[in-house]
């Protein structure tokens, strides 16, 4: 594992583009003899870079809006534990989620092809450490399976890193993690919808409906915009609501 920069040194990007200035500074001033010349063409080049950086910045805020890592953030272990069963389930996992205590090592057991892997699910606010390797490392001959992953939403440590790499246990982290979210639809609603899934939205009443959700949401998609209809009750009975609700108040008839 790469160690982390000293907070003074310049990438190697930075640093590139301060050769470049300072090449063209010197290129332009050989050229024309002039220090305005030779300042714009400097400046020019710093231009460049600070609209690449914007742009590229601002489509790695998309990313993460997309994927829905915020919303992951805040969550719970527990509801982390159910959110990747789903993810796992859209990328065609047979995933069981075990029971909250006593898991032996284990929040996921997942299976494709025939090959049973288990999953330790990790919703930090911290890298995570060894202990979590070490952990699912031993639920593997519990619950005879081939594989050990460990999933989280941040890091690890170096030393979680080297311990997995000697005892054969994959790692997920943030990135890896963003990836398997976008891989399954470049659309937020699906993210999003997966989210709302693992934690169950509760909406907050208004003056026309009054609504308060009652259940986990239910497989139907909104027709408006493509989150998860949710079951909920008014002052005139049942009905469904979109999960996205306020920005959107589709509802369907529970009996249509």
């Amino acid at each position: 594992m790469a160690k982390r920069r000293k907070k003074d040194q310049l990438d190697p990007m930075q640093s590139l583009v301060f050769l470049l200035m300072f090449g063209s500074f010197i290129g332009v001033y050989y050229i024309f003899k002039s220090f305005i010349y030779s300042s714009i063409a400097a400046g020019a080049i710093l231009g460049i870079y600070f609209t690449v950086m914007i742009i590229l910045n601002q489509k790695h805020n998309e990313r993460l809006r997309r994927s829905g890592i915020a919303d992951i953030d805040k969550m719970d272990g527990r509801r982390f534990e159910l959110y990747l069963g789903h993810l796992f389930e859209a990328h065609g996992y047979a995933a069981e989620v075990t029971q909250a205590t006593g898991d032996y090592g284990a929040d996921l057991v997942i299976s494709k092809d025939g090959k049973k892997i288990v999953v330790q699910a990790k919703r930090y606010s911290k890298n995570v450490g060894l202990k979590a390797v070490q952990e699912i490392h031993t639920a593997m001959a519990h619950y005879s399976a081939l594989e050990a992953w460990v999933v989280t939403n941040r890091d690890y440590t170096e030393q979680a890193y080297n311990l997995a790499k000697s005892n054969g246990v994959r790692l997920i982290n943030r990135e890896q993690l963003i990836e398997m979210i976008l891989a399954i639809n470049s659309e937020p609603q699906t993210s999003q919808a997966l989210v709302a899934v693992a934690v169950g939205d509760h909406v907050t009443p208004d003056t026309d409906h009054e609504e308060v959700a009652i259940n986990e949401p239910e497989d139907l998609d909104c027709p408006k915009c493509g989150y998860l209809l949710v079951k909920r009750k008014s002052s005139r009975g049942e009905f469904y609501g979109c999960s996205s609700f306020p920005k959107c108040r589709h509802t369907k008839n529970i009996n249509a």
